[in-house]
């Protein structure tokens, strides 16, 4: 992900995607960092940096995330399949390890800030296990299995515009990147009314 160049616009990350309007919530499975100290540091060493940059909605620590894998809309999959899905997801993911993953530096997309996340793999084992305990319940999982690039998003654009504002005040930063080792996977209930991702945990997988 950092070999990729930095974009010379970017675009309003809060269009309304199809499915989604106001007030609609959204079964997900996210790594969330509410207890990663050394993340909430350095995302705040780029929220400062980005303060004054127009057009960015910056993440708050207690919103900050690793999207994984999603689920699908509260009013179409039933209280019954939820509940099933993160039992399978639970007796999975108890099977892996617990593990480490480094955080930044911060990267320019079209639509956020991200902070790069490596190594990759055992993130990848982790949706694996996420998908596999989905298709214990239904037939497939939803969101195609390749194309999945772990990040967290420290700012997302609530505009078009040149990207080189917000790629120069990155590029100012000098803190180096973190690591939070990571122990367990949330099935949340999302929402995005506010130009934020804002959500309440539904279960809790722990790892190993």
């Amino acid at each position: 992900m950092t070999d990729t160049p930095a974009p010379a616009t970017m675009a309003d990350h809060w269009w309304w995607r199809p499915g989604w309007r106001p007030g609609r919530r959204f079964y997900t499975w996210h790594i969330t960092f509410a207890a990663s100290t050394d993340v909430h540091r350095l995302a705040a060493d780029y929220r400062q940096a980005l303060a004054d940059v127009p057009g960015l909605d910056l993440v708050p620590d207690q919103w900050l995330h690793l999207t994984m894998q999603g689920l699908g809309f509260t009013d179409e999959v039933s209280e019954t399949d939820a509940r099933a899905i993160a039992d399978a997801a639970i007796r999975r993911l108890a099977k892996l390890p617990a593990f480490d993953l480094v955080l930044g530096p911060a990267i320019t997309t079209p639509e956020a800030l991200l902070l790069t996340a490596r190594p990759a793999e055992p993130v990848h084992a982790v949706r694996l296990a996420l998908r596999s305990a989905i298709t214990d319940v239904w037939p497939t999982a939803p969101e195609p299995a390749d194309g999945f690039r772990p990040h967290v998003s420290v700012a997302y654009s609530n505009t078009a515009g040149p990207a080189r504002p917000a790629s120069d005040a990155l590029a100012g930063v000098t803190s180096h990147p973190v690591t939070a080792r990571i122990t367990a996977a949330e099935l949340i209930v999302l929402g995005r009314d506010r130009h934020m991702y804002e959500w309440d945990t539904y279960a809790h997988a722990s790892l190993g």
